[in-house]
């Protein structure tokens, strides 16, 4: 093989890097982990305007990473696949192990660690012997992309409106988007201020995709 081969191999394998090589780009793969959105929707979500998320939609698209689909007159965003996940969940977890800066700012945005956390398996656990109630505290249009079976959905900005659907002799345990959604953390202060017993998910709908557990969608 050439150098010049091998050179011209390479940047084409950087063409994946480059085209995660930025923060809002990035945010945007996290929300289309969750599920397929329109444009519109993801400009919403990551508070952008129509013309940057198209922009940095195009970029990820070019690089393979996202794929289109019609849905009337709405072009739909999603993610090419499974492995573009786990791709993301990997780097995001490399640089907050890795980069110190990057877990400075983990612990910042999630604040301090003072909620409980329980694993997959605990979790299904309690749930199954009828002693929590799971509760899913993404926006809607997360939970009926796909959600964990059995978990109820109440957005975190409904839940203080809303706990009187919760039963009071039920613990809580709520999730999110993933490791580094602060959704459930904030879930669980609010619960626990409320004198409700909560503890939240360790990591989230990411981790759960990707370990190939059960997803209900609708």
């Amino acid at each position: 093989m050439s150098d010049s081969a091998k050179g011209a191999l390479f940047e084409q394998l950087a063409r994946a890097g480059k085209a995660l090589g930025n923060g809002k780009r990035l945010e945007l793969v996290d929300l289309l982990a969750q599920g397929p959105r329109s444009v519109a929707q993801l400009a919403d979500a990551a508070r952008l305007g129509l013309t940057s998320t198209s922009a940095h939609l195009q970029v990820l698209k070019l690089a393979g990473l996202v794929r289109t689909s019609r849905d009337g007159t709405t072009i739909r965003y999603a993610l090419a696949g499974d492995d573009v996940t786990g791709l993301y969940a990997q780097l995001r977890d490399v640089a907050a192990a890795r980069c110190g800066d990057a877990g400075i700012a983990v612990r910042e945005y999630l604040g301090e660690a003072d909620t409980e956390q329980v694993d997959r398996a605990e979790l299904l656990r309690r749930v199954e012997a009828g002693r929590a109630v799971l509760v899913d505290v993404r926006p809607e249009i997360e939970f009926a992309a796909g959600h964990i079976p059995g978990a109820v959905s109440i957005p975190l900005d409904e839940l203080t409106e809303r706990l009187a659907e919760l039963p009071p002799d039920q613990e809580v345990v709520a999730y999110c988007r993933g490791a580094f959604c602060a959704f459930s953390h904030d879930a669980v202060r609010l619960l626990q201020v409320h004198g409700r017993r909560a503890v939240r998910l360790a990591d989230g709908m990411i981790e759960w995709r990707l370990a190939g557990a059960p997803v209900q969608a609708g």
